[in-house]
């Protein structure tokens, strides 16, 4: 690889106390975090470090973000890939990081701390209210390699110290190489290599950032940069800036506090377009299905449009395809050379996970070709009737041994984290232990997201005990599902109110006899796609494909209540209570 000099230029800095943002919001928010993750190649506990961070990152996308840093040591490795800064090994000393892997959460304590607190201080973090919000671009040459970047923030409080400081940090994605321990993070482990993910490569800023100021509420400070992107970076055996893979995260923190600047008080990630001689070049980035509760096949999409060319773009047209289901859209608006607006659609996609395709068909009443591709999925959900307004629902999580792995949260239809728990205490011994949540006061006629996560990624069971989870109404059971979940498992509920306080959650075009049954239950209806038979304490007895006539052989079953669980191929699920007497 070849070795270049890296050259930074610091053009204009500028500060207005008025208020004409173009990429920052004036709306009061709450902090977004900043992991500097302290880690390395021959580290065997780093890749564990990684699941915890991307399990964070999951758990609150846009809001969270991983800077992984290699520095000279033990635990890094000079072989290709090279992943050592001379700017790394600063921030790691700056933070007296000693042991890997090990991070600073927001810069809120003075030395690094290892990563089993590392969820827990994000949860703090991201519950508080940020003094200031960031917002900005990044506008990248790819003939000349030039970064054209601006930055805003804007103060919607304010900070505790007269001057403040703005740090722009550069990280790469999709590093290919060796990493001791891989295999414990087999989401980025593939045939023996390791795939490296936001690996911190430069700072554009000063390295413990660029005083700004004043800080006081109504605030508005824009600075501006020209960074010139290396080929390179890291000697022996240096690693290509792809800049297909590079992105920029910008943060602001409060003051000097020992060697570094602590602690940060927001951050963001900055938007990236890639700029050409064109005259007409638009593209899509970060097209995403948006992480909501929907009891529905109609789901919301984002993406960012860009334009990449020299002209303005007024229209653009567009077509969407997921799975069978194809739409048409048109996007009208005024996107200047360089900018970017976000975008966002609403569409009807079957049941199922798809890789779907989106492609821009025309602009400015010009036909064009671009297209890209992008996950989306639409689940089953449960529906329940309740009476009332609102509703009282209990959740059990019969953890394993590493309860400290173990969170939960149930976000509503807005979004919004309406509940939340764990992680809980780790057990001394074998076995399992029951934690019980009452969720209180749920508004009816909503849909609710349930989430589970284990930091470790090996769900709640078997190496460390066979733990499981549910939600219960009463005695019927919304969700029973076991604990061999990985990473992550959600689950939809819709909850609505019966209008004339009868409650029957059995749908009335599904018909489920004999009842008592002996050997044989029966299910009539139509679209049922699959039947499953519950016992008394949750556990699944048998689950067999549906038919406008099913047939469930109950022979084996010990007498006793069951609960047959109705599922549509639109998605809706039933359930009826049925006895069992041989």
């Amino acid at each position: 690889m070849k070795k270049l000099t890296i050259a930074l230029f610091a053009m204009l800095s500028m500060a207005f106390t008025v208020k004409a943002q173009q990429y920052v919001s004036t709306e009061p928010a709450n902090r977004n975090v900043v992991l500097e993750e302290f880690t390395g190649r021959t580290c065997t506990w780093c890749p564990s470090g990684h699941v915890i961070a991307n399990n964070i990152a999951s758990s609150h996308p846009d809001r969270f973000w991983s800077v992984n840093i290699h520095s000279d040591g033990y635990f890094s490795a000079t072989s290709y890939p090279n992943l050592n800064t001379t700017k790394g090994n600063s921030i790691r000393a700056a933070f007296n990081a000693s042991s890997f892997p090990s991070g600073v959460v927001n810069r809120t304590t003075a030395a690094a701390v290892g990563r089993g607190e590392w969820t827990g201080q994000a949860n703090t973090q991201f519950n508080q209210t940020a003094e200031c919000n960031l917002g900005g671009i990044a506008q990248i040459n790819p003939d000349t390699r030039v970064a054209n970047i601006i930055v805003e923030v804007y103060y919607t409080g304010n900070s505790s110290a007269d001057e403040n400081y703005l740090t722009i940090m550069m990280l790469q994605d999709s590093i290919w190489g060796s990493q001791t321990g891989g295999s414990d993070n087999p989401a980025q482990w593939v045939n023996g290599q390791y795939c490296h993910m936001h690996i911190f490569r430069d700072i554009i800023t000063a390295n413990m950032g660029d005083a700004i100021s004043p800080t006081t509420q109504g605030t508005l400070i824009t600075k501006t940069y020209e960074y010139q992107i290396p080929e390179s970076i890291g000697s022996p055996n240096g690693v290509e800036v792809d800049l297909d893979n590079i992105h920029f995260v910008a943060f602001v923190s409060e003051r000097y506090q020992g060697t570094p600047t602590r602690p940060i008080l927001n951050a963001c990630e900055l938007v990236c377009t890639t700029m050409t001689n064109d005259p007409i070049h638009p593209f899509v980035r970060n097209m995403a299905q948006l992480v909501n509760a929907s009891c529905s096949h109609t789901k919301t999409f984002k993406f960012d449009l860009f334009n990449g060319g020299l002209d303005a773009f007024n229209t653009v047209k567009y077509t969407v395809t997921v799975g069978d289901a194809v739409a048409d859209y048109e996007w009208n608006g005024n996107l200047t050379s360089g900018n970017v607006v976000n975008v966002e659609f609403d569409m009807d996609i079957p049941l199922g996970t798809y890789e779907g395709n989106l492609s821009i068909t025309e602009v400015n009443g010009v036909t064009y070709e671009y297209s890209t591709k992008f996950g989306a999925k639409c689940d089953e959900w449960v529906e329940y009737e309740v009476e009332g307004d609102v509703v009282t629902l209990k959740l059990f999580v019969i953890q394993d041994q590493m309860g400290q792995e173990t969170t939960w949260d149930i976000i509503n239809s807005a979004g919004e984290v309406v509940a939340e728990g764990g992680p809980y205490n780790n057990l001394a011994g074998s076995g399992t232990l029951p934690n019980v949540t009452t969720l209180s006061d749920l508004p009816t006629d909503e849909c609710y997201l349930f989430r589970i996560y284990d930091s470790a990624g090996n769900g709640i069971c078997c190496n460390y005990g066979n733990g499981h989870y549910y939600i219960k109404h009463g005695t019927a059971f919304l969700i029973d599902a076991e604990g061999n979940f990985g990473e992550e498992a959600s689950h939809l509920i819709s909850l609505k109110k019966k209008d004339d306080g009868v409650i029957d959650n059995t749908a009335a075009s599904f018909k489920v006899y004999p009842n008592p049954a002996n050997s044989k239950i029966y299910v009539e209806g139509a679209g049922i796609s699959t039947v499953e038979v519950y016992n008394s304490v949750g556990q699944m007895v048998t689950s067999v494909e549906g038919s406008a006539n099913t047939a469930i052989d109950a022979t084996s079953f010990e007498n006793g209540i069951y609960v047959v669980r109705v599922l549509t191929s639109e998605g809706a699920v039933s359930t009826q209570k049925v006895s069992i007497v041989h």
